[in-house]
């Protein structure tokens, strides 16, 4: 699914602080004769999966998720979600700030750089490519020193790329840095909610299905 088909609207705070999930690897594993195994990466990026039927507490909560599914027309439009348990460029229980990500180095010429958060250290790390911050939380360090937005850099929504303004170029050998807050892109993966009154003033949605989407 492609990202023209988004609605820049974000899943019910509340339910989704009840979801359970997270990254989907996929591999592909061969037993050799030799008993050894050959194993290949099927996907270069992890996929974020989630069900937030668990967050669905009351009445008032299965509402909001009928109201939100009927608006996005099921699984057509994807939308923001806060992710409960990685929502930030640091640990969830810090603050965010400029220095926490590397972004990469200027050369002089490089105006643009994709956001990413790293997770691991060294060669085995692995860079998570980051579509969809929240915009207002989004602070930028050249060199340790951190950038004015909007003067000095801004973020391209359709790449998902920070951009240098052409007075505030990355000079060569200086290390982008960047700190945010941020959501996973993701739509309905399903086509039917199965509605349930427990009791009175009480709902429940057994199973609500999430899974991240690329641009």
């Amino acid at each position: 699914m492609e990202l023209s088909g988004f609605h820049d609207e974000i899943f019910p705070l509340a339910v989704s602080f009840g979801a359970t999930g997270g990254p989907e690897r996929r591999s592909e594993i061969v037993a050799l004769t030799s008993g050894r195994e050959k194993r290949n990466l099927r996907l270069s990026q992890s996929r974020h999966r989630y069900d937030v039927g668990t967050g669905v507490r009351s009445l008032a909560d299965m509402h909001d998720v009928l109201d939100f599914f009927e608006a996005r027309r099921g699984s057509l439009h994807a939308f923001r979600f806060r992710d409960p348990f990685d929502m930030k460029s640091c640990r969830p229980d810090g603050e965010s700030g400029p220095l926490d990500q590397i972004q990469g180095a200027g050369d002089g010429v490089r105006s643009r750089f994709p956001l990413v958060k790293s997770y691991g250290t060294g060669a085995d790390a692995y860079q998570r490519l980051i579509s969809k911050p929240i915009v207002a939380t989004l602070r930028v360090a050249v060199g340790g020193v951190e950038r004015s937005r909007p003067a000095e850099f801004s973020f391209d929504d359709a790449t998902g790329e920070l951009v240098f303004t052409s007075a505030a170029v990355p000079p060569a050998g200086a290390l982008v840095t960047a700190g945010f807050e941020f959501h996973v892109p993701v739509r309905f993966d399903m086509e039917q909610l199965s509605l349930n009154l427990t009791a009175f003033k009480a709902g429940q949605i057994p199973s609500i299905p999430l899974v991240e989407v690329r641009p």
